[in-house]
C-alpha cells in the first residue's frame, strides 16, 4: 500500500524547474502520477516545463487562481493511489528521497494518516540571516508543513482535503493536521529529506505576512483557544501588538481632548514598545542600512497591521462552520442498512424497514439533500431472482421510506469483473452522475467495508453502521455510527458535535 502520487501546486515561478528536476533525479520509485496544478489567475498561460523523465506520468490542471488550499484539492482528487504527496514548487527533494518516501509510507501503520518530510532551510554561512531569512528557517521546524507532507487518500476524503477559506499558503496545513488527528489517526515524521531555499523577498515581506493574522482567527473559531499548543505553534507577537496599538491610538484620543501630558506618557510608551520590537529584530540580523531601515519602517506599521487583520478576521470567521461543507447526496446501502438482509430476496411482501430509517431520510429530505441507494444485486446473476423481482423490491421500499431521487443496481456476480460491484466505485459515481454531484459531494452510508472502500474508491465520504454481518476487521479506519439515525445527523452536522466515534 505504499503507491504514491504527488501534488504540487505552482504559480510557475523560476523555482518550479528546480523542484521538478530534483524530483526527476531522486532514486527510487517514481509516483505513479504527479498533478501540476497551475494556479495562476486569468489565463491561459504557457503550460510550466516538466523534464522528460516525468513527462509521461505528469498532469498539468489549471486551477485559475484558486489558492494554495483549492489548488491541492483540486490536485489530490485527481487522483486514485493510496497516498498523496503534498511538495511545493519551491523545494528541492533530496538525492534518495524516492527510496526514503517508499520506505516512510512501508512502515506506516494502519492507523497513521500521514507522514511528514524533514525539511532543511539553507541560510548563508557568510553572514548573520536577516528578519526574512530568520523567518523560513522555521519551516525546519514546523509541523506538517505541505513543503513535503504525505497523507494518505482516505484520511483526505473524510476530512474533505484542504480548508478553502484559508486563502494563503498559512495555516492551511495546520488545520488539515488537526483534523485529521481528530478523526482518530496519527502523524509521523519519516526519514525523507527536502530543502526548502529562501525565495528573493522585499523590504515589506513582513508586513504583507500580518494578513495571516487573519487566518489564525480563523483557527480559533475552528479549533479553539488552544490550537496553538496543539500545533506546536505560538501566537507570538500579537499581545505585544495590541498593547501598541492601545498605547497610541489613547495617546492620539488624549492629545484631541486636551490631556497633553497623559497623552505624551502613552504616546512615549507606544514608541518604546515600537523600538523594543526593532531591536528585536535588527539584533540578531546583519545590521545592513538596508536592513536596518527596513526594520525601523516594519516594526512601525507591523503593529496596527496585525491588530487590524486580527480584527477582521474575528469578523468575518464568527459563523464559520467546521471543514468539510455538508454533503449534497446521501447514498444509502439497502440491505442491512434501509431494509433487513433478507438474502436474494425477491418478495416486497418481506421487505422491512431498518428501524429508525424513515425518520433518517425524512431528515436528509428536509435539509434539501438528495438522495440514493447504491446496491449489489448479484442474485440476479446467480439465477435466484429476477431483475423485475429486484425493482419490485426498491419500489416497496419506496412505499415505506419515502422516494429515492436515484437507484443504482448491480446485477453482477463475484466474478464478472464489473466496475460497478462495490467495492468498485462504479455506482457511487453513477449515482453522483445521475444527481448532478461531485464524487467529494457525496457520502455513502453502509454496513461493510466494502461499501467503505466503494465511497473511498470514488472519493466520496463514508460511514458505516455495524451490522450482525459486518467483520471486525472492517471497523479499522472507518467512520462508524451505532445507528442509521446517527449516522445522517453526523453528516448534516459534519461532526460538530464530537460524535463521531474514532476506529
Amino acid at each position: 500500500m505504499s503507491g504514491y502520487s504527488v501534488v504540487m501546486p505552482t504559480l510557475a515561478r523560476p523555482c518550479l524547474r528546480a523542484a521538478l528536476e530534483s524530483l526527476a533525479g531522486a532514486l527510487g520509485p517514481a509516483p505513479e502520477k504527479i498533478v501540476l496544478v497551475d494556479d495562476r489567475p486569468g489565463g491561459p498561460h504557457a503550460a510550466p516545463k516538466v523534464p522528460d523523465a516525468l513527462a509521461d506520468r505528469t498532469e498539468i490542471v489549471a486551477s485559475g487562481g484558486v489558492g494554495p488550499a483549492g489548488a491541492r484539492n483540486l490536485g489530490w482528487r485527481r487522483t486514485r493511489t493510496p497516498w498523496v504527496v503534498f511538495l511545493d514548487d519551491d523545494v528541492r527533494v533530496g538525492p534518495g528521497w524516492r527510496d526514503e518516501l517508499v520506505a516512510d509510507l512501508e512502515s506506516a501503520a494502519r492507523d497513521v494518516g500521514g507522514v511528514q518530510g524533514n525539511v532543511s532551510v539553507p541560510l548563508p554561512q557568510d553572514r548573520p540571516p536577516t528578519d526574512w531569512e530568520r523567518g523560513t528557517a522555521g519551516l525546519a521546524s514546523a509541523r506538517w508543513i505541505t513543503a513535503d507532507m504525505a497523507y494518505r487518500r482516505a484520511a483526505l476524503i473524510e476530512t474533505g482535503g484542504f480548508d478553502e477559506r484559508f486563502p494563503r499558503a498559512f495555516r492551511e496545513d495546520a488545520d488539515l493536521a488537526l483534523r485529521v488527528l481528530a478523526d482518530g489517526w496519527r502523524l509521523d515524521t519519516g526519514i525523507r529529506r527536502t530543502e526548502h531555499p529562501v525565495r528573493p523577498s522585499g523590504p515589506w515581506a513582513s508586513l504583507r505576512a500580518q494578513r495571516g493574522n487573519a487566518d489564525d482567527a480563523l483557527m480559533r473559531r475552528l479549533h479553539g483557544a488552544d490550537w496553538y499548543e496543539r500545533a506546536g505553534e505560538t501566537p507570538g507577537r500579537r499581545s505585544r501588538h495590541l498593547g501598541i496599538v492601545a498605547a497610541g491610538a489613547s495617546a492620539m484620543t488624549l492629545a484631541l481632548t486636551g490631556h497633553r501630558r497623559a497623552a505624551a506618557l502613552l504616546g512615549a510608551l507606544a514608541a518604546a514598545g515600537v523600538g523594543e520590537f526593532a531591536a528585536a529584530r535588527i539584533a540578531p540580523g546583519p545590521r545592513t542600512a538596508r536592513e536596518i531601515a527596513a526594520m525601523l519602517a516594519t516594526s512601525a506599521a507591523i503593529p496596527p497591521a496585525a491588530v487590524w487583520h486580527w480584527a477582521r478576521g474575528t469578523l468575518a470567521a464568527r459563523a464559520a462552520r467546521p471543514w468539510p461543507p455538508e454533503p449534497r447526496v446521501l447514498l444509502f446501502d439497502r440491505d442491512d442498512t434501509l431494509i433487513r438482509d433478507v438474502p436474494y430476496n425477491g418478495d416486497p411482501a418481506l421487505v422491512e424497514p431498518m428501524p429508525g430509517a424513515r425518520e433518517a431520510l425524512d431528515a436528509a429530505r428536509a435539509r434539501g439533500l438528495r438522495i440514493g441507494v447504491v446496491s449489489n444485486q448479484s442474485g440476479i446473476a446467480r439465477g435466484l431472482l429476477t431483475a423485475a423481482q429486484a425493482h419490485a423490491v426498491n419500489r416497496r421500499t419506496e412505499e415505506l421510506l419515502g422516494p429515492f431521487d436515484a437507484w443504482e443496481i448491480c446485477p453482477h456476480g463475484p466474478g464478472d469483473g464489473c466496475s460497478c460491484r462495490k467495492p468498485a466505485p462504479g455506482l457511487v459515481l453513477r449515482a453522483a452522475g445521475r444527481l448532478g454531484a461531485a464524487p467529494h459531494e457525496c457520502a455513502v452510508i453502509g454496513d461493510i467495508g466494502g461499501d467503505v472502500a466503494a465511497a473511498h474508491a470514488a472519493g466520496a465520504r463514508a460511514v458505516l453502521v455495524p451490522t450482525a454481518r459486518t467483520l471486525p476487521g472492517e471497523l479499522t479506519g472507518a467512520r462508524r455510527a451505532a445507528d442509521l439515525g446517527t449516522a445522517v445527523a453526523l453528516l448534516l452536522d459534519d461532526a460538530r458535535a464530537g460524535l463521531w466515534q474514532d476506529a
